[in-house]
């Protein structure tokens, strides 16, 4: 038997997600502003209201051919605002137009507003090699609206009111894409992305071509980095390199200081020479399902002139004290084993986010008309994962802005419900966020081939009451199922809580839902992905039942290992009526 190191305990001390609990979120609607710790900021309400997505007739088809359903902060509402087929990034005209970028077809597309009904899509420019990121920007009275192509950098002369573009030119050329020579066609990444900053600087990220390899680090460009231009295209210099995948640039308002959004590796190889998984063998290396699932954590980092951000060489470690902000490296077992690349001389990253959300879309909030107390924000699209064992992501995420020290406060959940967590079906990818001067956020998804407009109304009056008041789940509650009383240490039990059930006095346990209100039609435990885990209809509602139909709970002991809960309130018995909202909560089980 392996002695547990250090790094494994540290690891079940602190287990943290960057998705936070429905429970913070619904404390923010009934108690105010909430005072996160990471930077003391206060957050607004986050998505605690479900709503039905308002679909023009001629839209009505899948997934909309069907009721759905998003999930959003009070008195916001949201709409199918224009279909298009695999919709990426966007960027609102100065004239209150919108261009989508359609990567798929070679096209920018321009959508126009039309009150007598849908909008008006056209082509705004064609024939490109799967253009991608789009920036308005001004440069001496003149306005250009910049495209990224896979291979090149263009901009066109913009005129409020112009519905195709002007002037074209080509301003950087030769960028690595697929036709490369040396990539022989397979470039994962190959999408380009683009800012600008107040003193006329482009900046263009060029991603690796690999999950993780050292090939792309030693290229010409590197491919994993930042490069700066000025507007014109001319003289390039590398600005920071070892980010993976940066796929959202943005600019603090009013600042020069870049921040980006990441998609970090997946199967990272365990880094401890220690017992993982609790089956008596040491795990160094090993491609780990529990352990690939939350390592390493996708980022939204500050980046400086020269930064150096890790890859592939190093991965940030969510499980330190600090959780996902700040985090310290460790060595990637598959590129750095002995740790050849000093990852103690990498800079940190400032915001960790939980792995495998693909967060895209980057947009700063403080110089748009988006609704107080959002406006001191930041939002981020999470494209969801791909390969998690329980999904994650699939969300427009939001972080409130401290403006004093310019780093931001916890995540909170803006816009959710394209993904179930119960069934874990998904029906919608969101990818970039826009906002219009009129306040209204323009959310892209390329799955479902939609742009949303989520709106924000502001109450007439008092509040009125809900004809019908969907349940929540506020907490959950570690039983000993012996005496039938909570163990304190894990009542309510935590997201990323560390269970020892060597520690217990029994092993004989069971967990209870604790809805709000106290009893509800029934209630749903879905573990680890088994939707059909338990279903109870009656109080006490326990992962395990109970025998005599009051709190005499069924013995039940997790396995060691980690584990996902999500606990749905329904209104009416065998899980039928309306839906609540769910609570989701992780931990980890060690012996």
């Amino acid at each position: 038997m392996f002695v547990h190191s250090n790094h494994y305990v540290a690891a079940r001390a602190k287990y943290f997600f960057a998705a936070i609990l429905t429970l913070v979120v619904l404390s923010s609607i009934f108690f105010g502003l909430v005072y996160t710790s990471a930077a003391e900021v206060a957050a607004p309400p986050g998505a605690s209201t479900r709503v039905k997505v308002t679909v023009p007739e001629s839209m009505q088809t899948a997934p909309f051919d069907v009721d759905r359903f998003l999930n959003v902060p009070p008195n916001f509402s949201a709409a199918v605002y224009a279909r298009i087929p695999k919709a990426r990034f966007m960027a609102i005209a100065p004239n209150g137009d919108l261009l989508v970028s359609q990567p798929a077809t070679g096209k920018v597309l321009l959508v126009q507003p039309n009150k007598d009904g849908d909008p008006i899509i056209s082509d705004f420019v064609a024939d490109l090699r799967r253009p991608h990121d789009i920036v308005f920007h001004t440069i001496d009275g003149t306005t250009y609206v910049y495209i990224a192509e896979t291979h090149q950098i263009n901009r066109y002369t913009y005129t409020n009111g112009d519905t195709i573009g002007q002037n074209r030119e080509v301003l950087i050329t030769g960028l690595p894409d697929s036709s490369t020579p040396e990539l022989r066609g397979a470039y994962g990444h190959e999408l380009k992305n683009i800012a600008l900053d107040g003193n006329n600087k482009l900046y263009v990220s060029i991603a690796s071509t690999c999950n993780a390899c050292i090939e792309d680090t030693i290229s010409d460009p590197i491919r994993s980095a930042i490069y700066q231009y000025d507007a014109d295209g001319s003289n390039q210099r590398l600005f920071a390199q070892g980010l993976r995948n940066a796929t959202g640039l943005d600019f603090i308002p009013g600042t020069n200081e870049l921040w980006v959004t990441v998609n970090n590796r997946d199967n990272i190889g365990y880094p401890f020479n220690d017992d993982w998984d609790g089956d008596g063998s040491n795990d160094y290396g090993k491609i780990i399902p529990s352990y690939v699932d939350n390592h390493p954590p996708d980022e939204f980092t500050k980046v400086r002139d020269g930064g150096n951000y890790g890859w592939p060489f190093c991965n940030p470690n969510p499980n330190s004290a600090s959780g996902y902000n700040d985090m310290p490296y460790d060595l990637d077992v598959q590129i750095n084993p002995d740790g050849e690349v000093d990852c103690n001389a990498m800079d940190r990253i400032n915001q960790g986010i939980q792995a495998h959300s693909a967060p895209l879309g980057l947009t700063f909030l403080q110089d748009t008309n988006f609704p107080e107390p959002y406006r001191q924000g930041v939002t981020i699209g999470y494209r969801g994962s791909w390969n998690r064992t329980v999904k994650t992501g699939y969300k427009v995420a939001y972080f409130p802005w401290d403006s004093a020290t310019q780093t931001p406060g916890d995540q909170i959940d803006l816009v959710t419900g394209w993904l179930n967590d119960e069934t874990q079906e998904v029906w919608g990818r969101p990818v970039d966020v826009a906002v219009d001067s009129e306040g209204n956020m323009f959310v892209s998804d390329d799955t479902s081939g939609t742009i949303y407009k989520v709106t924000y109304t502001p109450p007439t009056g008092p509040t009125p009451t809900p004809s019908v008041f969907l349940p929540l789940i506020s907490n959950i509650t570690l039983i000993n199922a012996d005496s039938d009383m909570p163990i304190s240490e894990f009542d309510p039990l935590e997201n990323g809580a560390t269970i020892d059930l060597s520690t217990l006095p029994t092993n004989h346990l069971s967990i209870r839902a604790n809805p709000d209100p106290a009893e509800v039609g029934s209630v749903r435990f879905t573990y680890d992905g088994d939707t059909n885990y338990q279903l109870e209809n009656h109080v006490p509602y326990a992962i395990a039942g109970d025998s005599q139909g009051g709190e005499n709970y069924n013995a039940w002991t997790p396995t060691v290992g980690s584990h996902t809960l999500v606990v749905t309130p329904y209104t009416e018995a065998q899980a039928q009526g309306a839906v609540g909202m769910a609570l989701t909560v992780s931990f980890e089980v060690t012996e």
